[in-house]
């Protein structure tokens, strides 16, 4: 198959982030997302509603961390550069203010294996990073050391974020965590949910290698 041109990988990311908010996962102008180009990544403008975002509006941040487009990249930048700059597995990345994820992550907390499917973050839990201004080189710093061994963390009184080898399966991610967010934000108010033991979190984890491979 042909690799997808610029044009089309940034209608991608502007479709992806109208899909955010439409699966209720972000709001607004919150969030941003990227993709990885052979040039360097494509990301989202800052503060520009998605809605009538072009694609020409989209960023290009090269290797070196410059900027080429009209504007301001989106604030949050420096995490998405830093990430695909040490994980070879992400391809793509989404920020969002999913609303069950923010609350959790409002109160510090991480998410533990109260469900086997958080191993679809690919651990036995989903950290929270420690609180960092947005757009800093602290949150970024912050968010990688959350993402070792993971694909999806919470930002402490900030939001989450997603990884992926392409922008439908991050996409897919974040509707998940989100959901187990919602789920674990419920079972809270019941009682204390039972956590899952690590060896048993670590079978699941050796069967979600195969899980829907053909």
């Amino acid at each position: 198959m042909a690799p997808r041109s610029h044009t089309q990988l940034r209608r991608e990311l502007i479709d992806t982030c109208l899909a955010m908010n439409r699966l209720g996962i972000n709001q607004g102008k919150a969030g941003n997302a990227s993709v990885r180009v052979p040039e360097g990544l494509l990301i989202t403008p800052s503060g520009l509603a998605y809605e009538r975002m072009k694609p020409a509006d989209i960023f290009t941040i090269d290797p070196e961390g410059r900027a080429r487009g009209t504007g301001a990249p989106s604030s949050e930048w420096r995490f998405h550069f830093d990430i695909m700059k040490s994980r070879e597995d992400a391809n793509a990345v989404l920020h969002a203010h999913s609303p069950f994820c923010t609350a959790l992550a409002c109160l510090g907390m991480d998410i533990p294996a109260f469900h086997y499917m958080v191993a679809v973050a690919g651990g036995d839990s989903i950290r929270c990073a420690p609180y960092a201004t947005f757009g800093t080189q602290a949150l970024s710093d912050n968010a990688l050391r959350a993402l070792d061994g993971r694909r999806a963390c919470l930002l402490a009184n900030h939001g989450m974020i997603c990884l992926a080898g392409g922008l439908d399966a991050a996409l897919n991610l974040a509707v998940e965590v989100e959901t187990l967010a919602q789920q674990y934000w419920r079972a809270l108010q019941i009682g204390t949910p039972r956590i899952l033991p690590p060896d048993e979190m670590q079978t699941v984890l050796e069967k979600f290698r195969t899980y829907g491979k053909r």
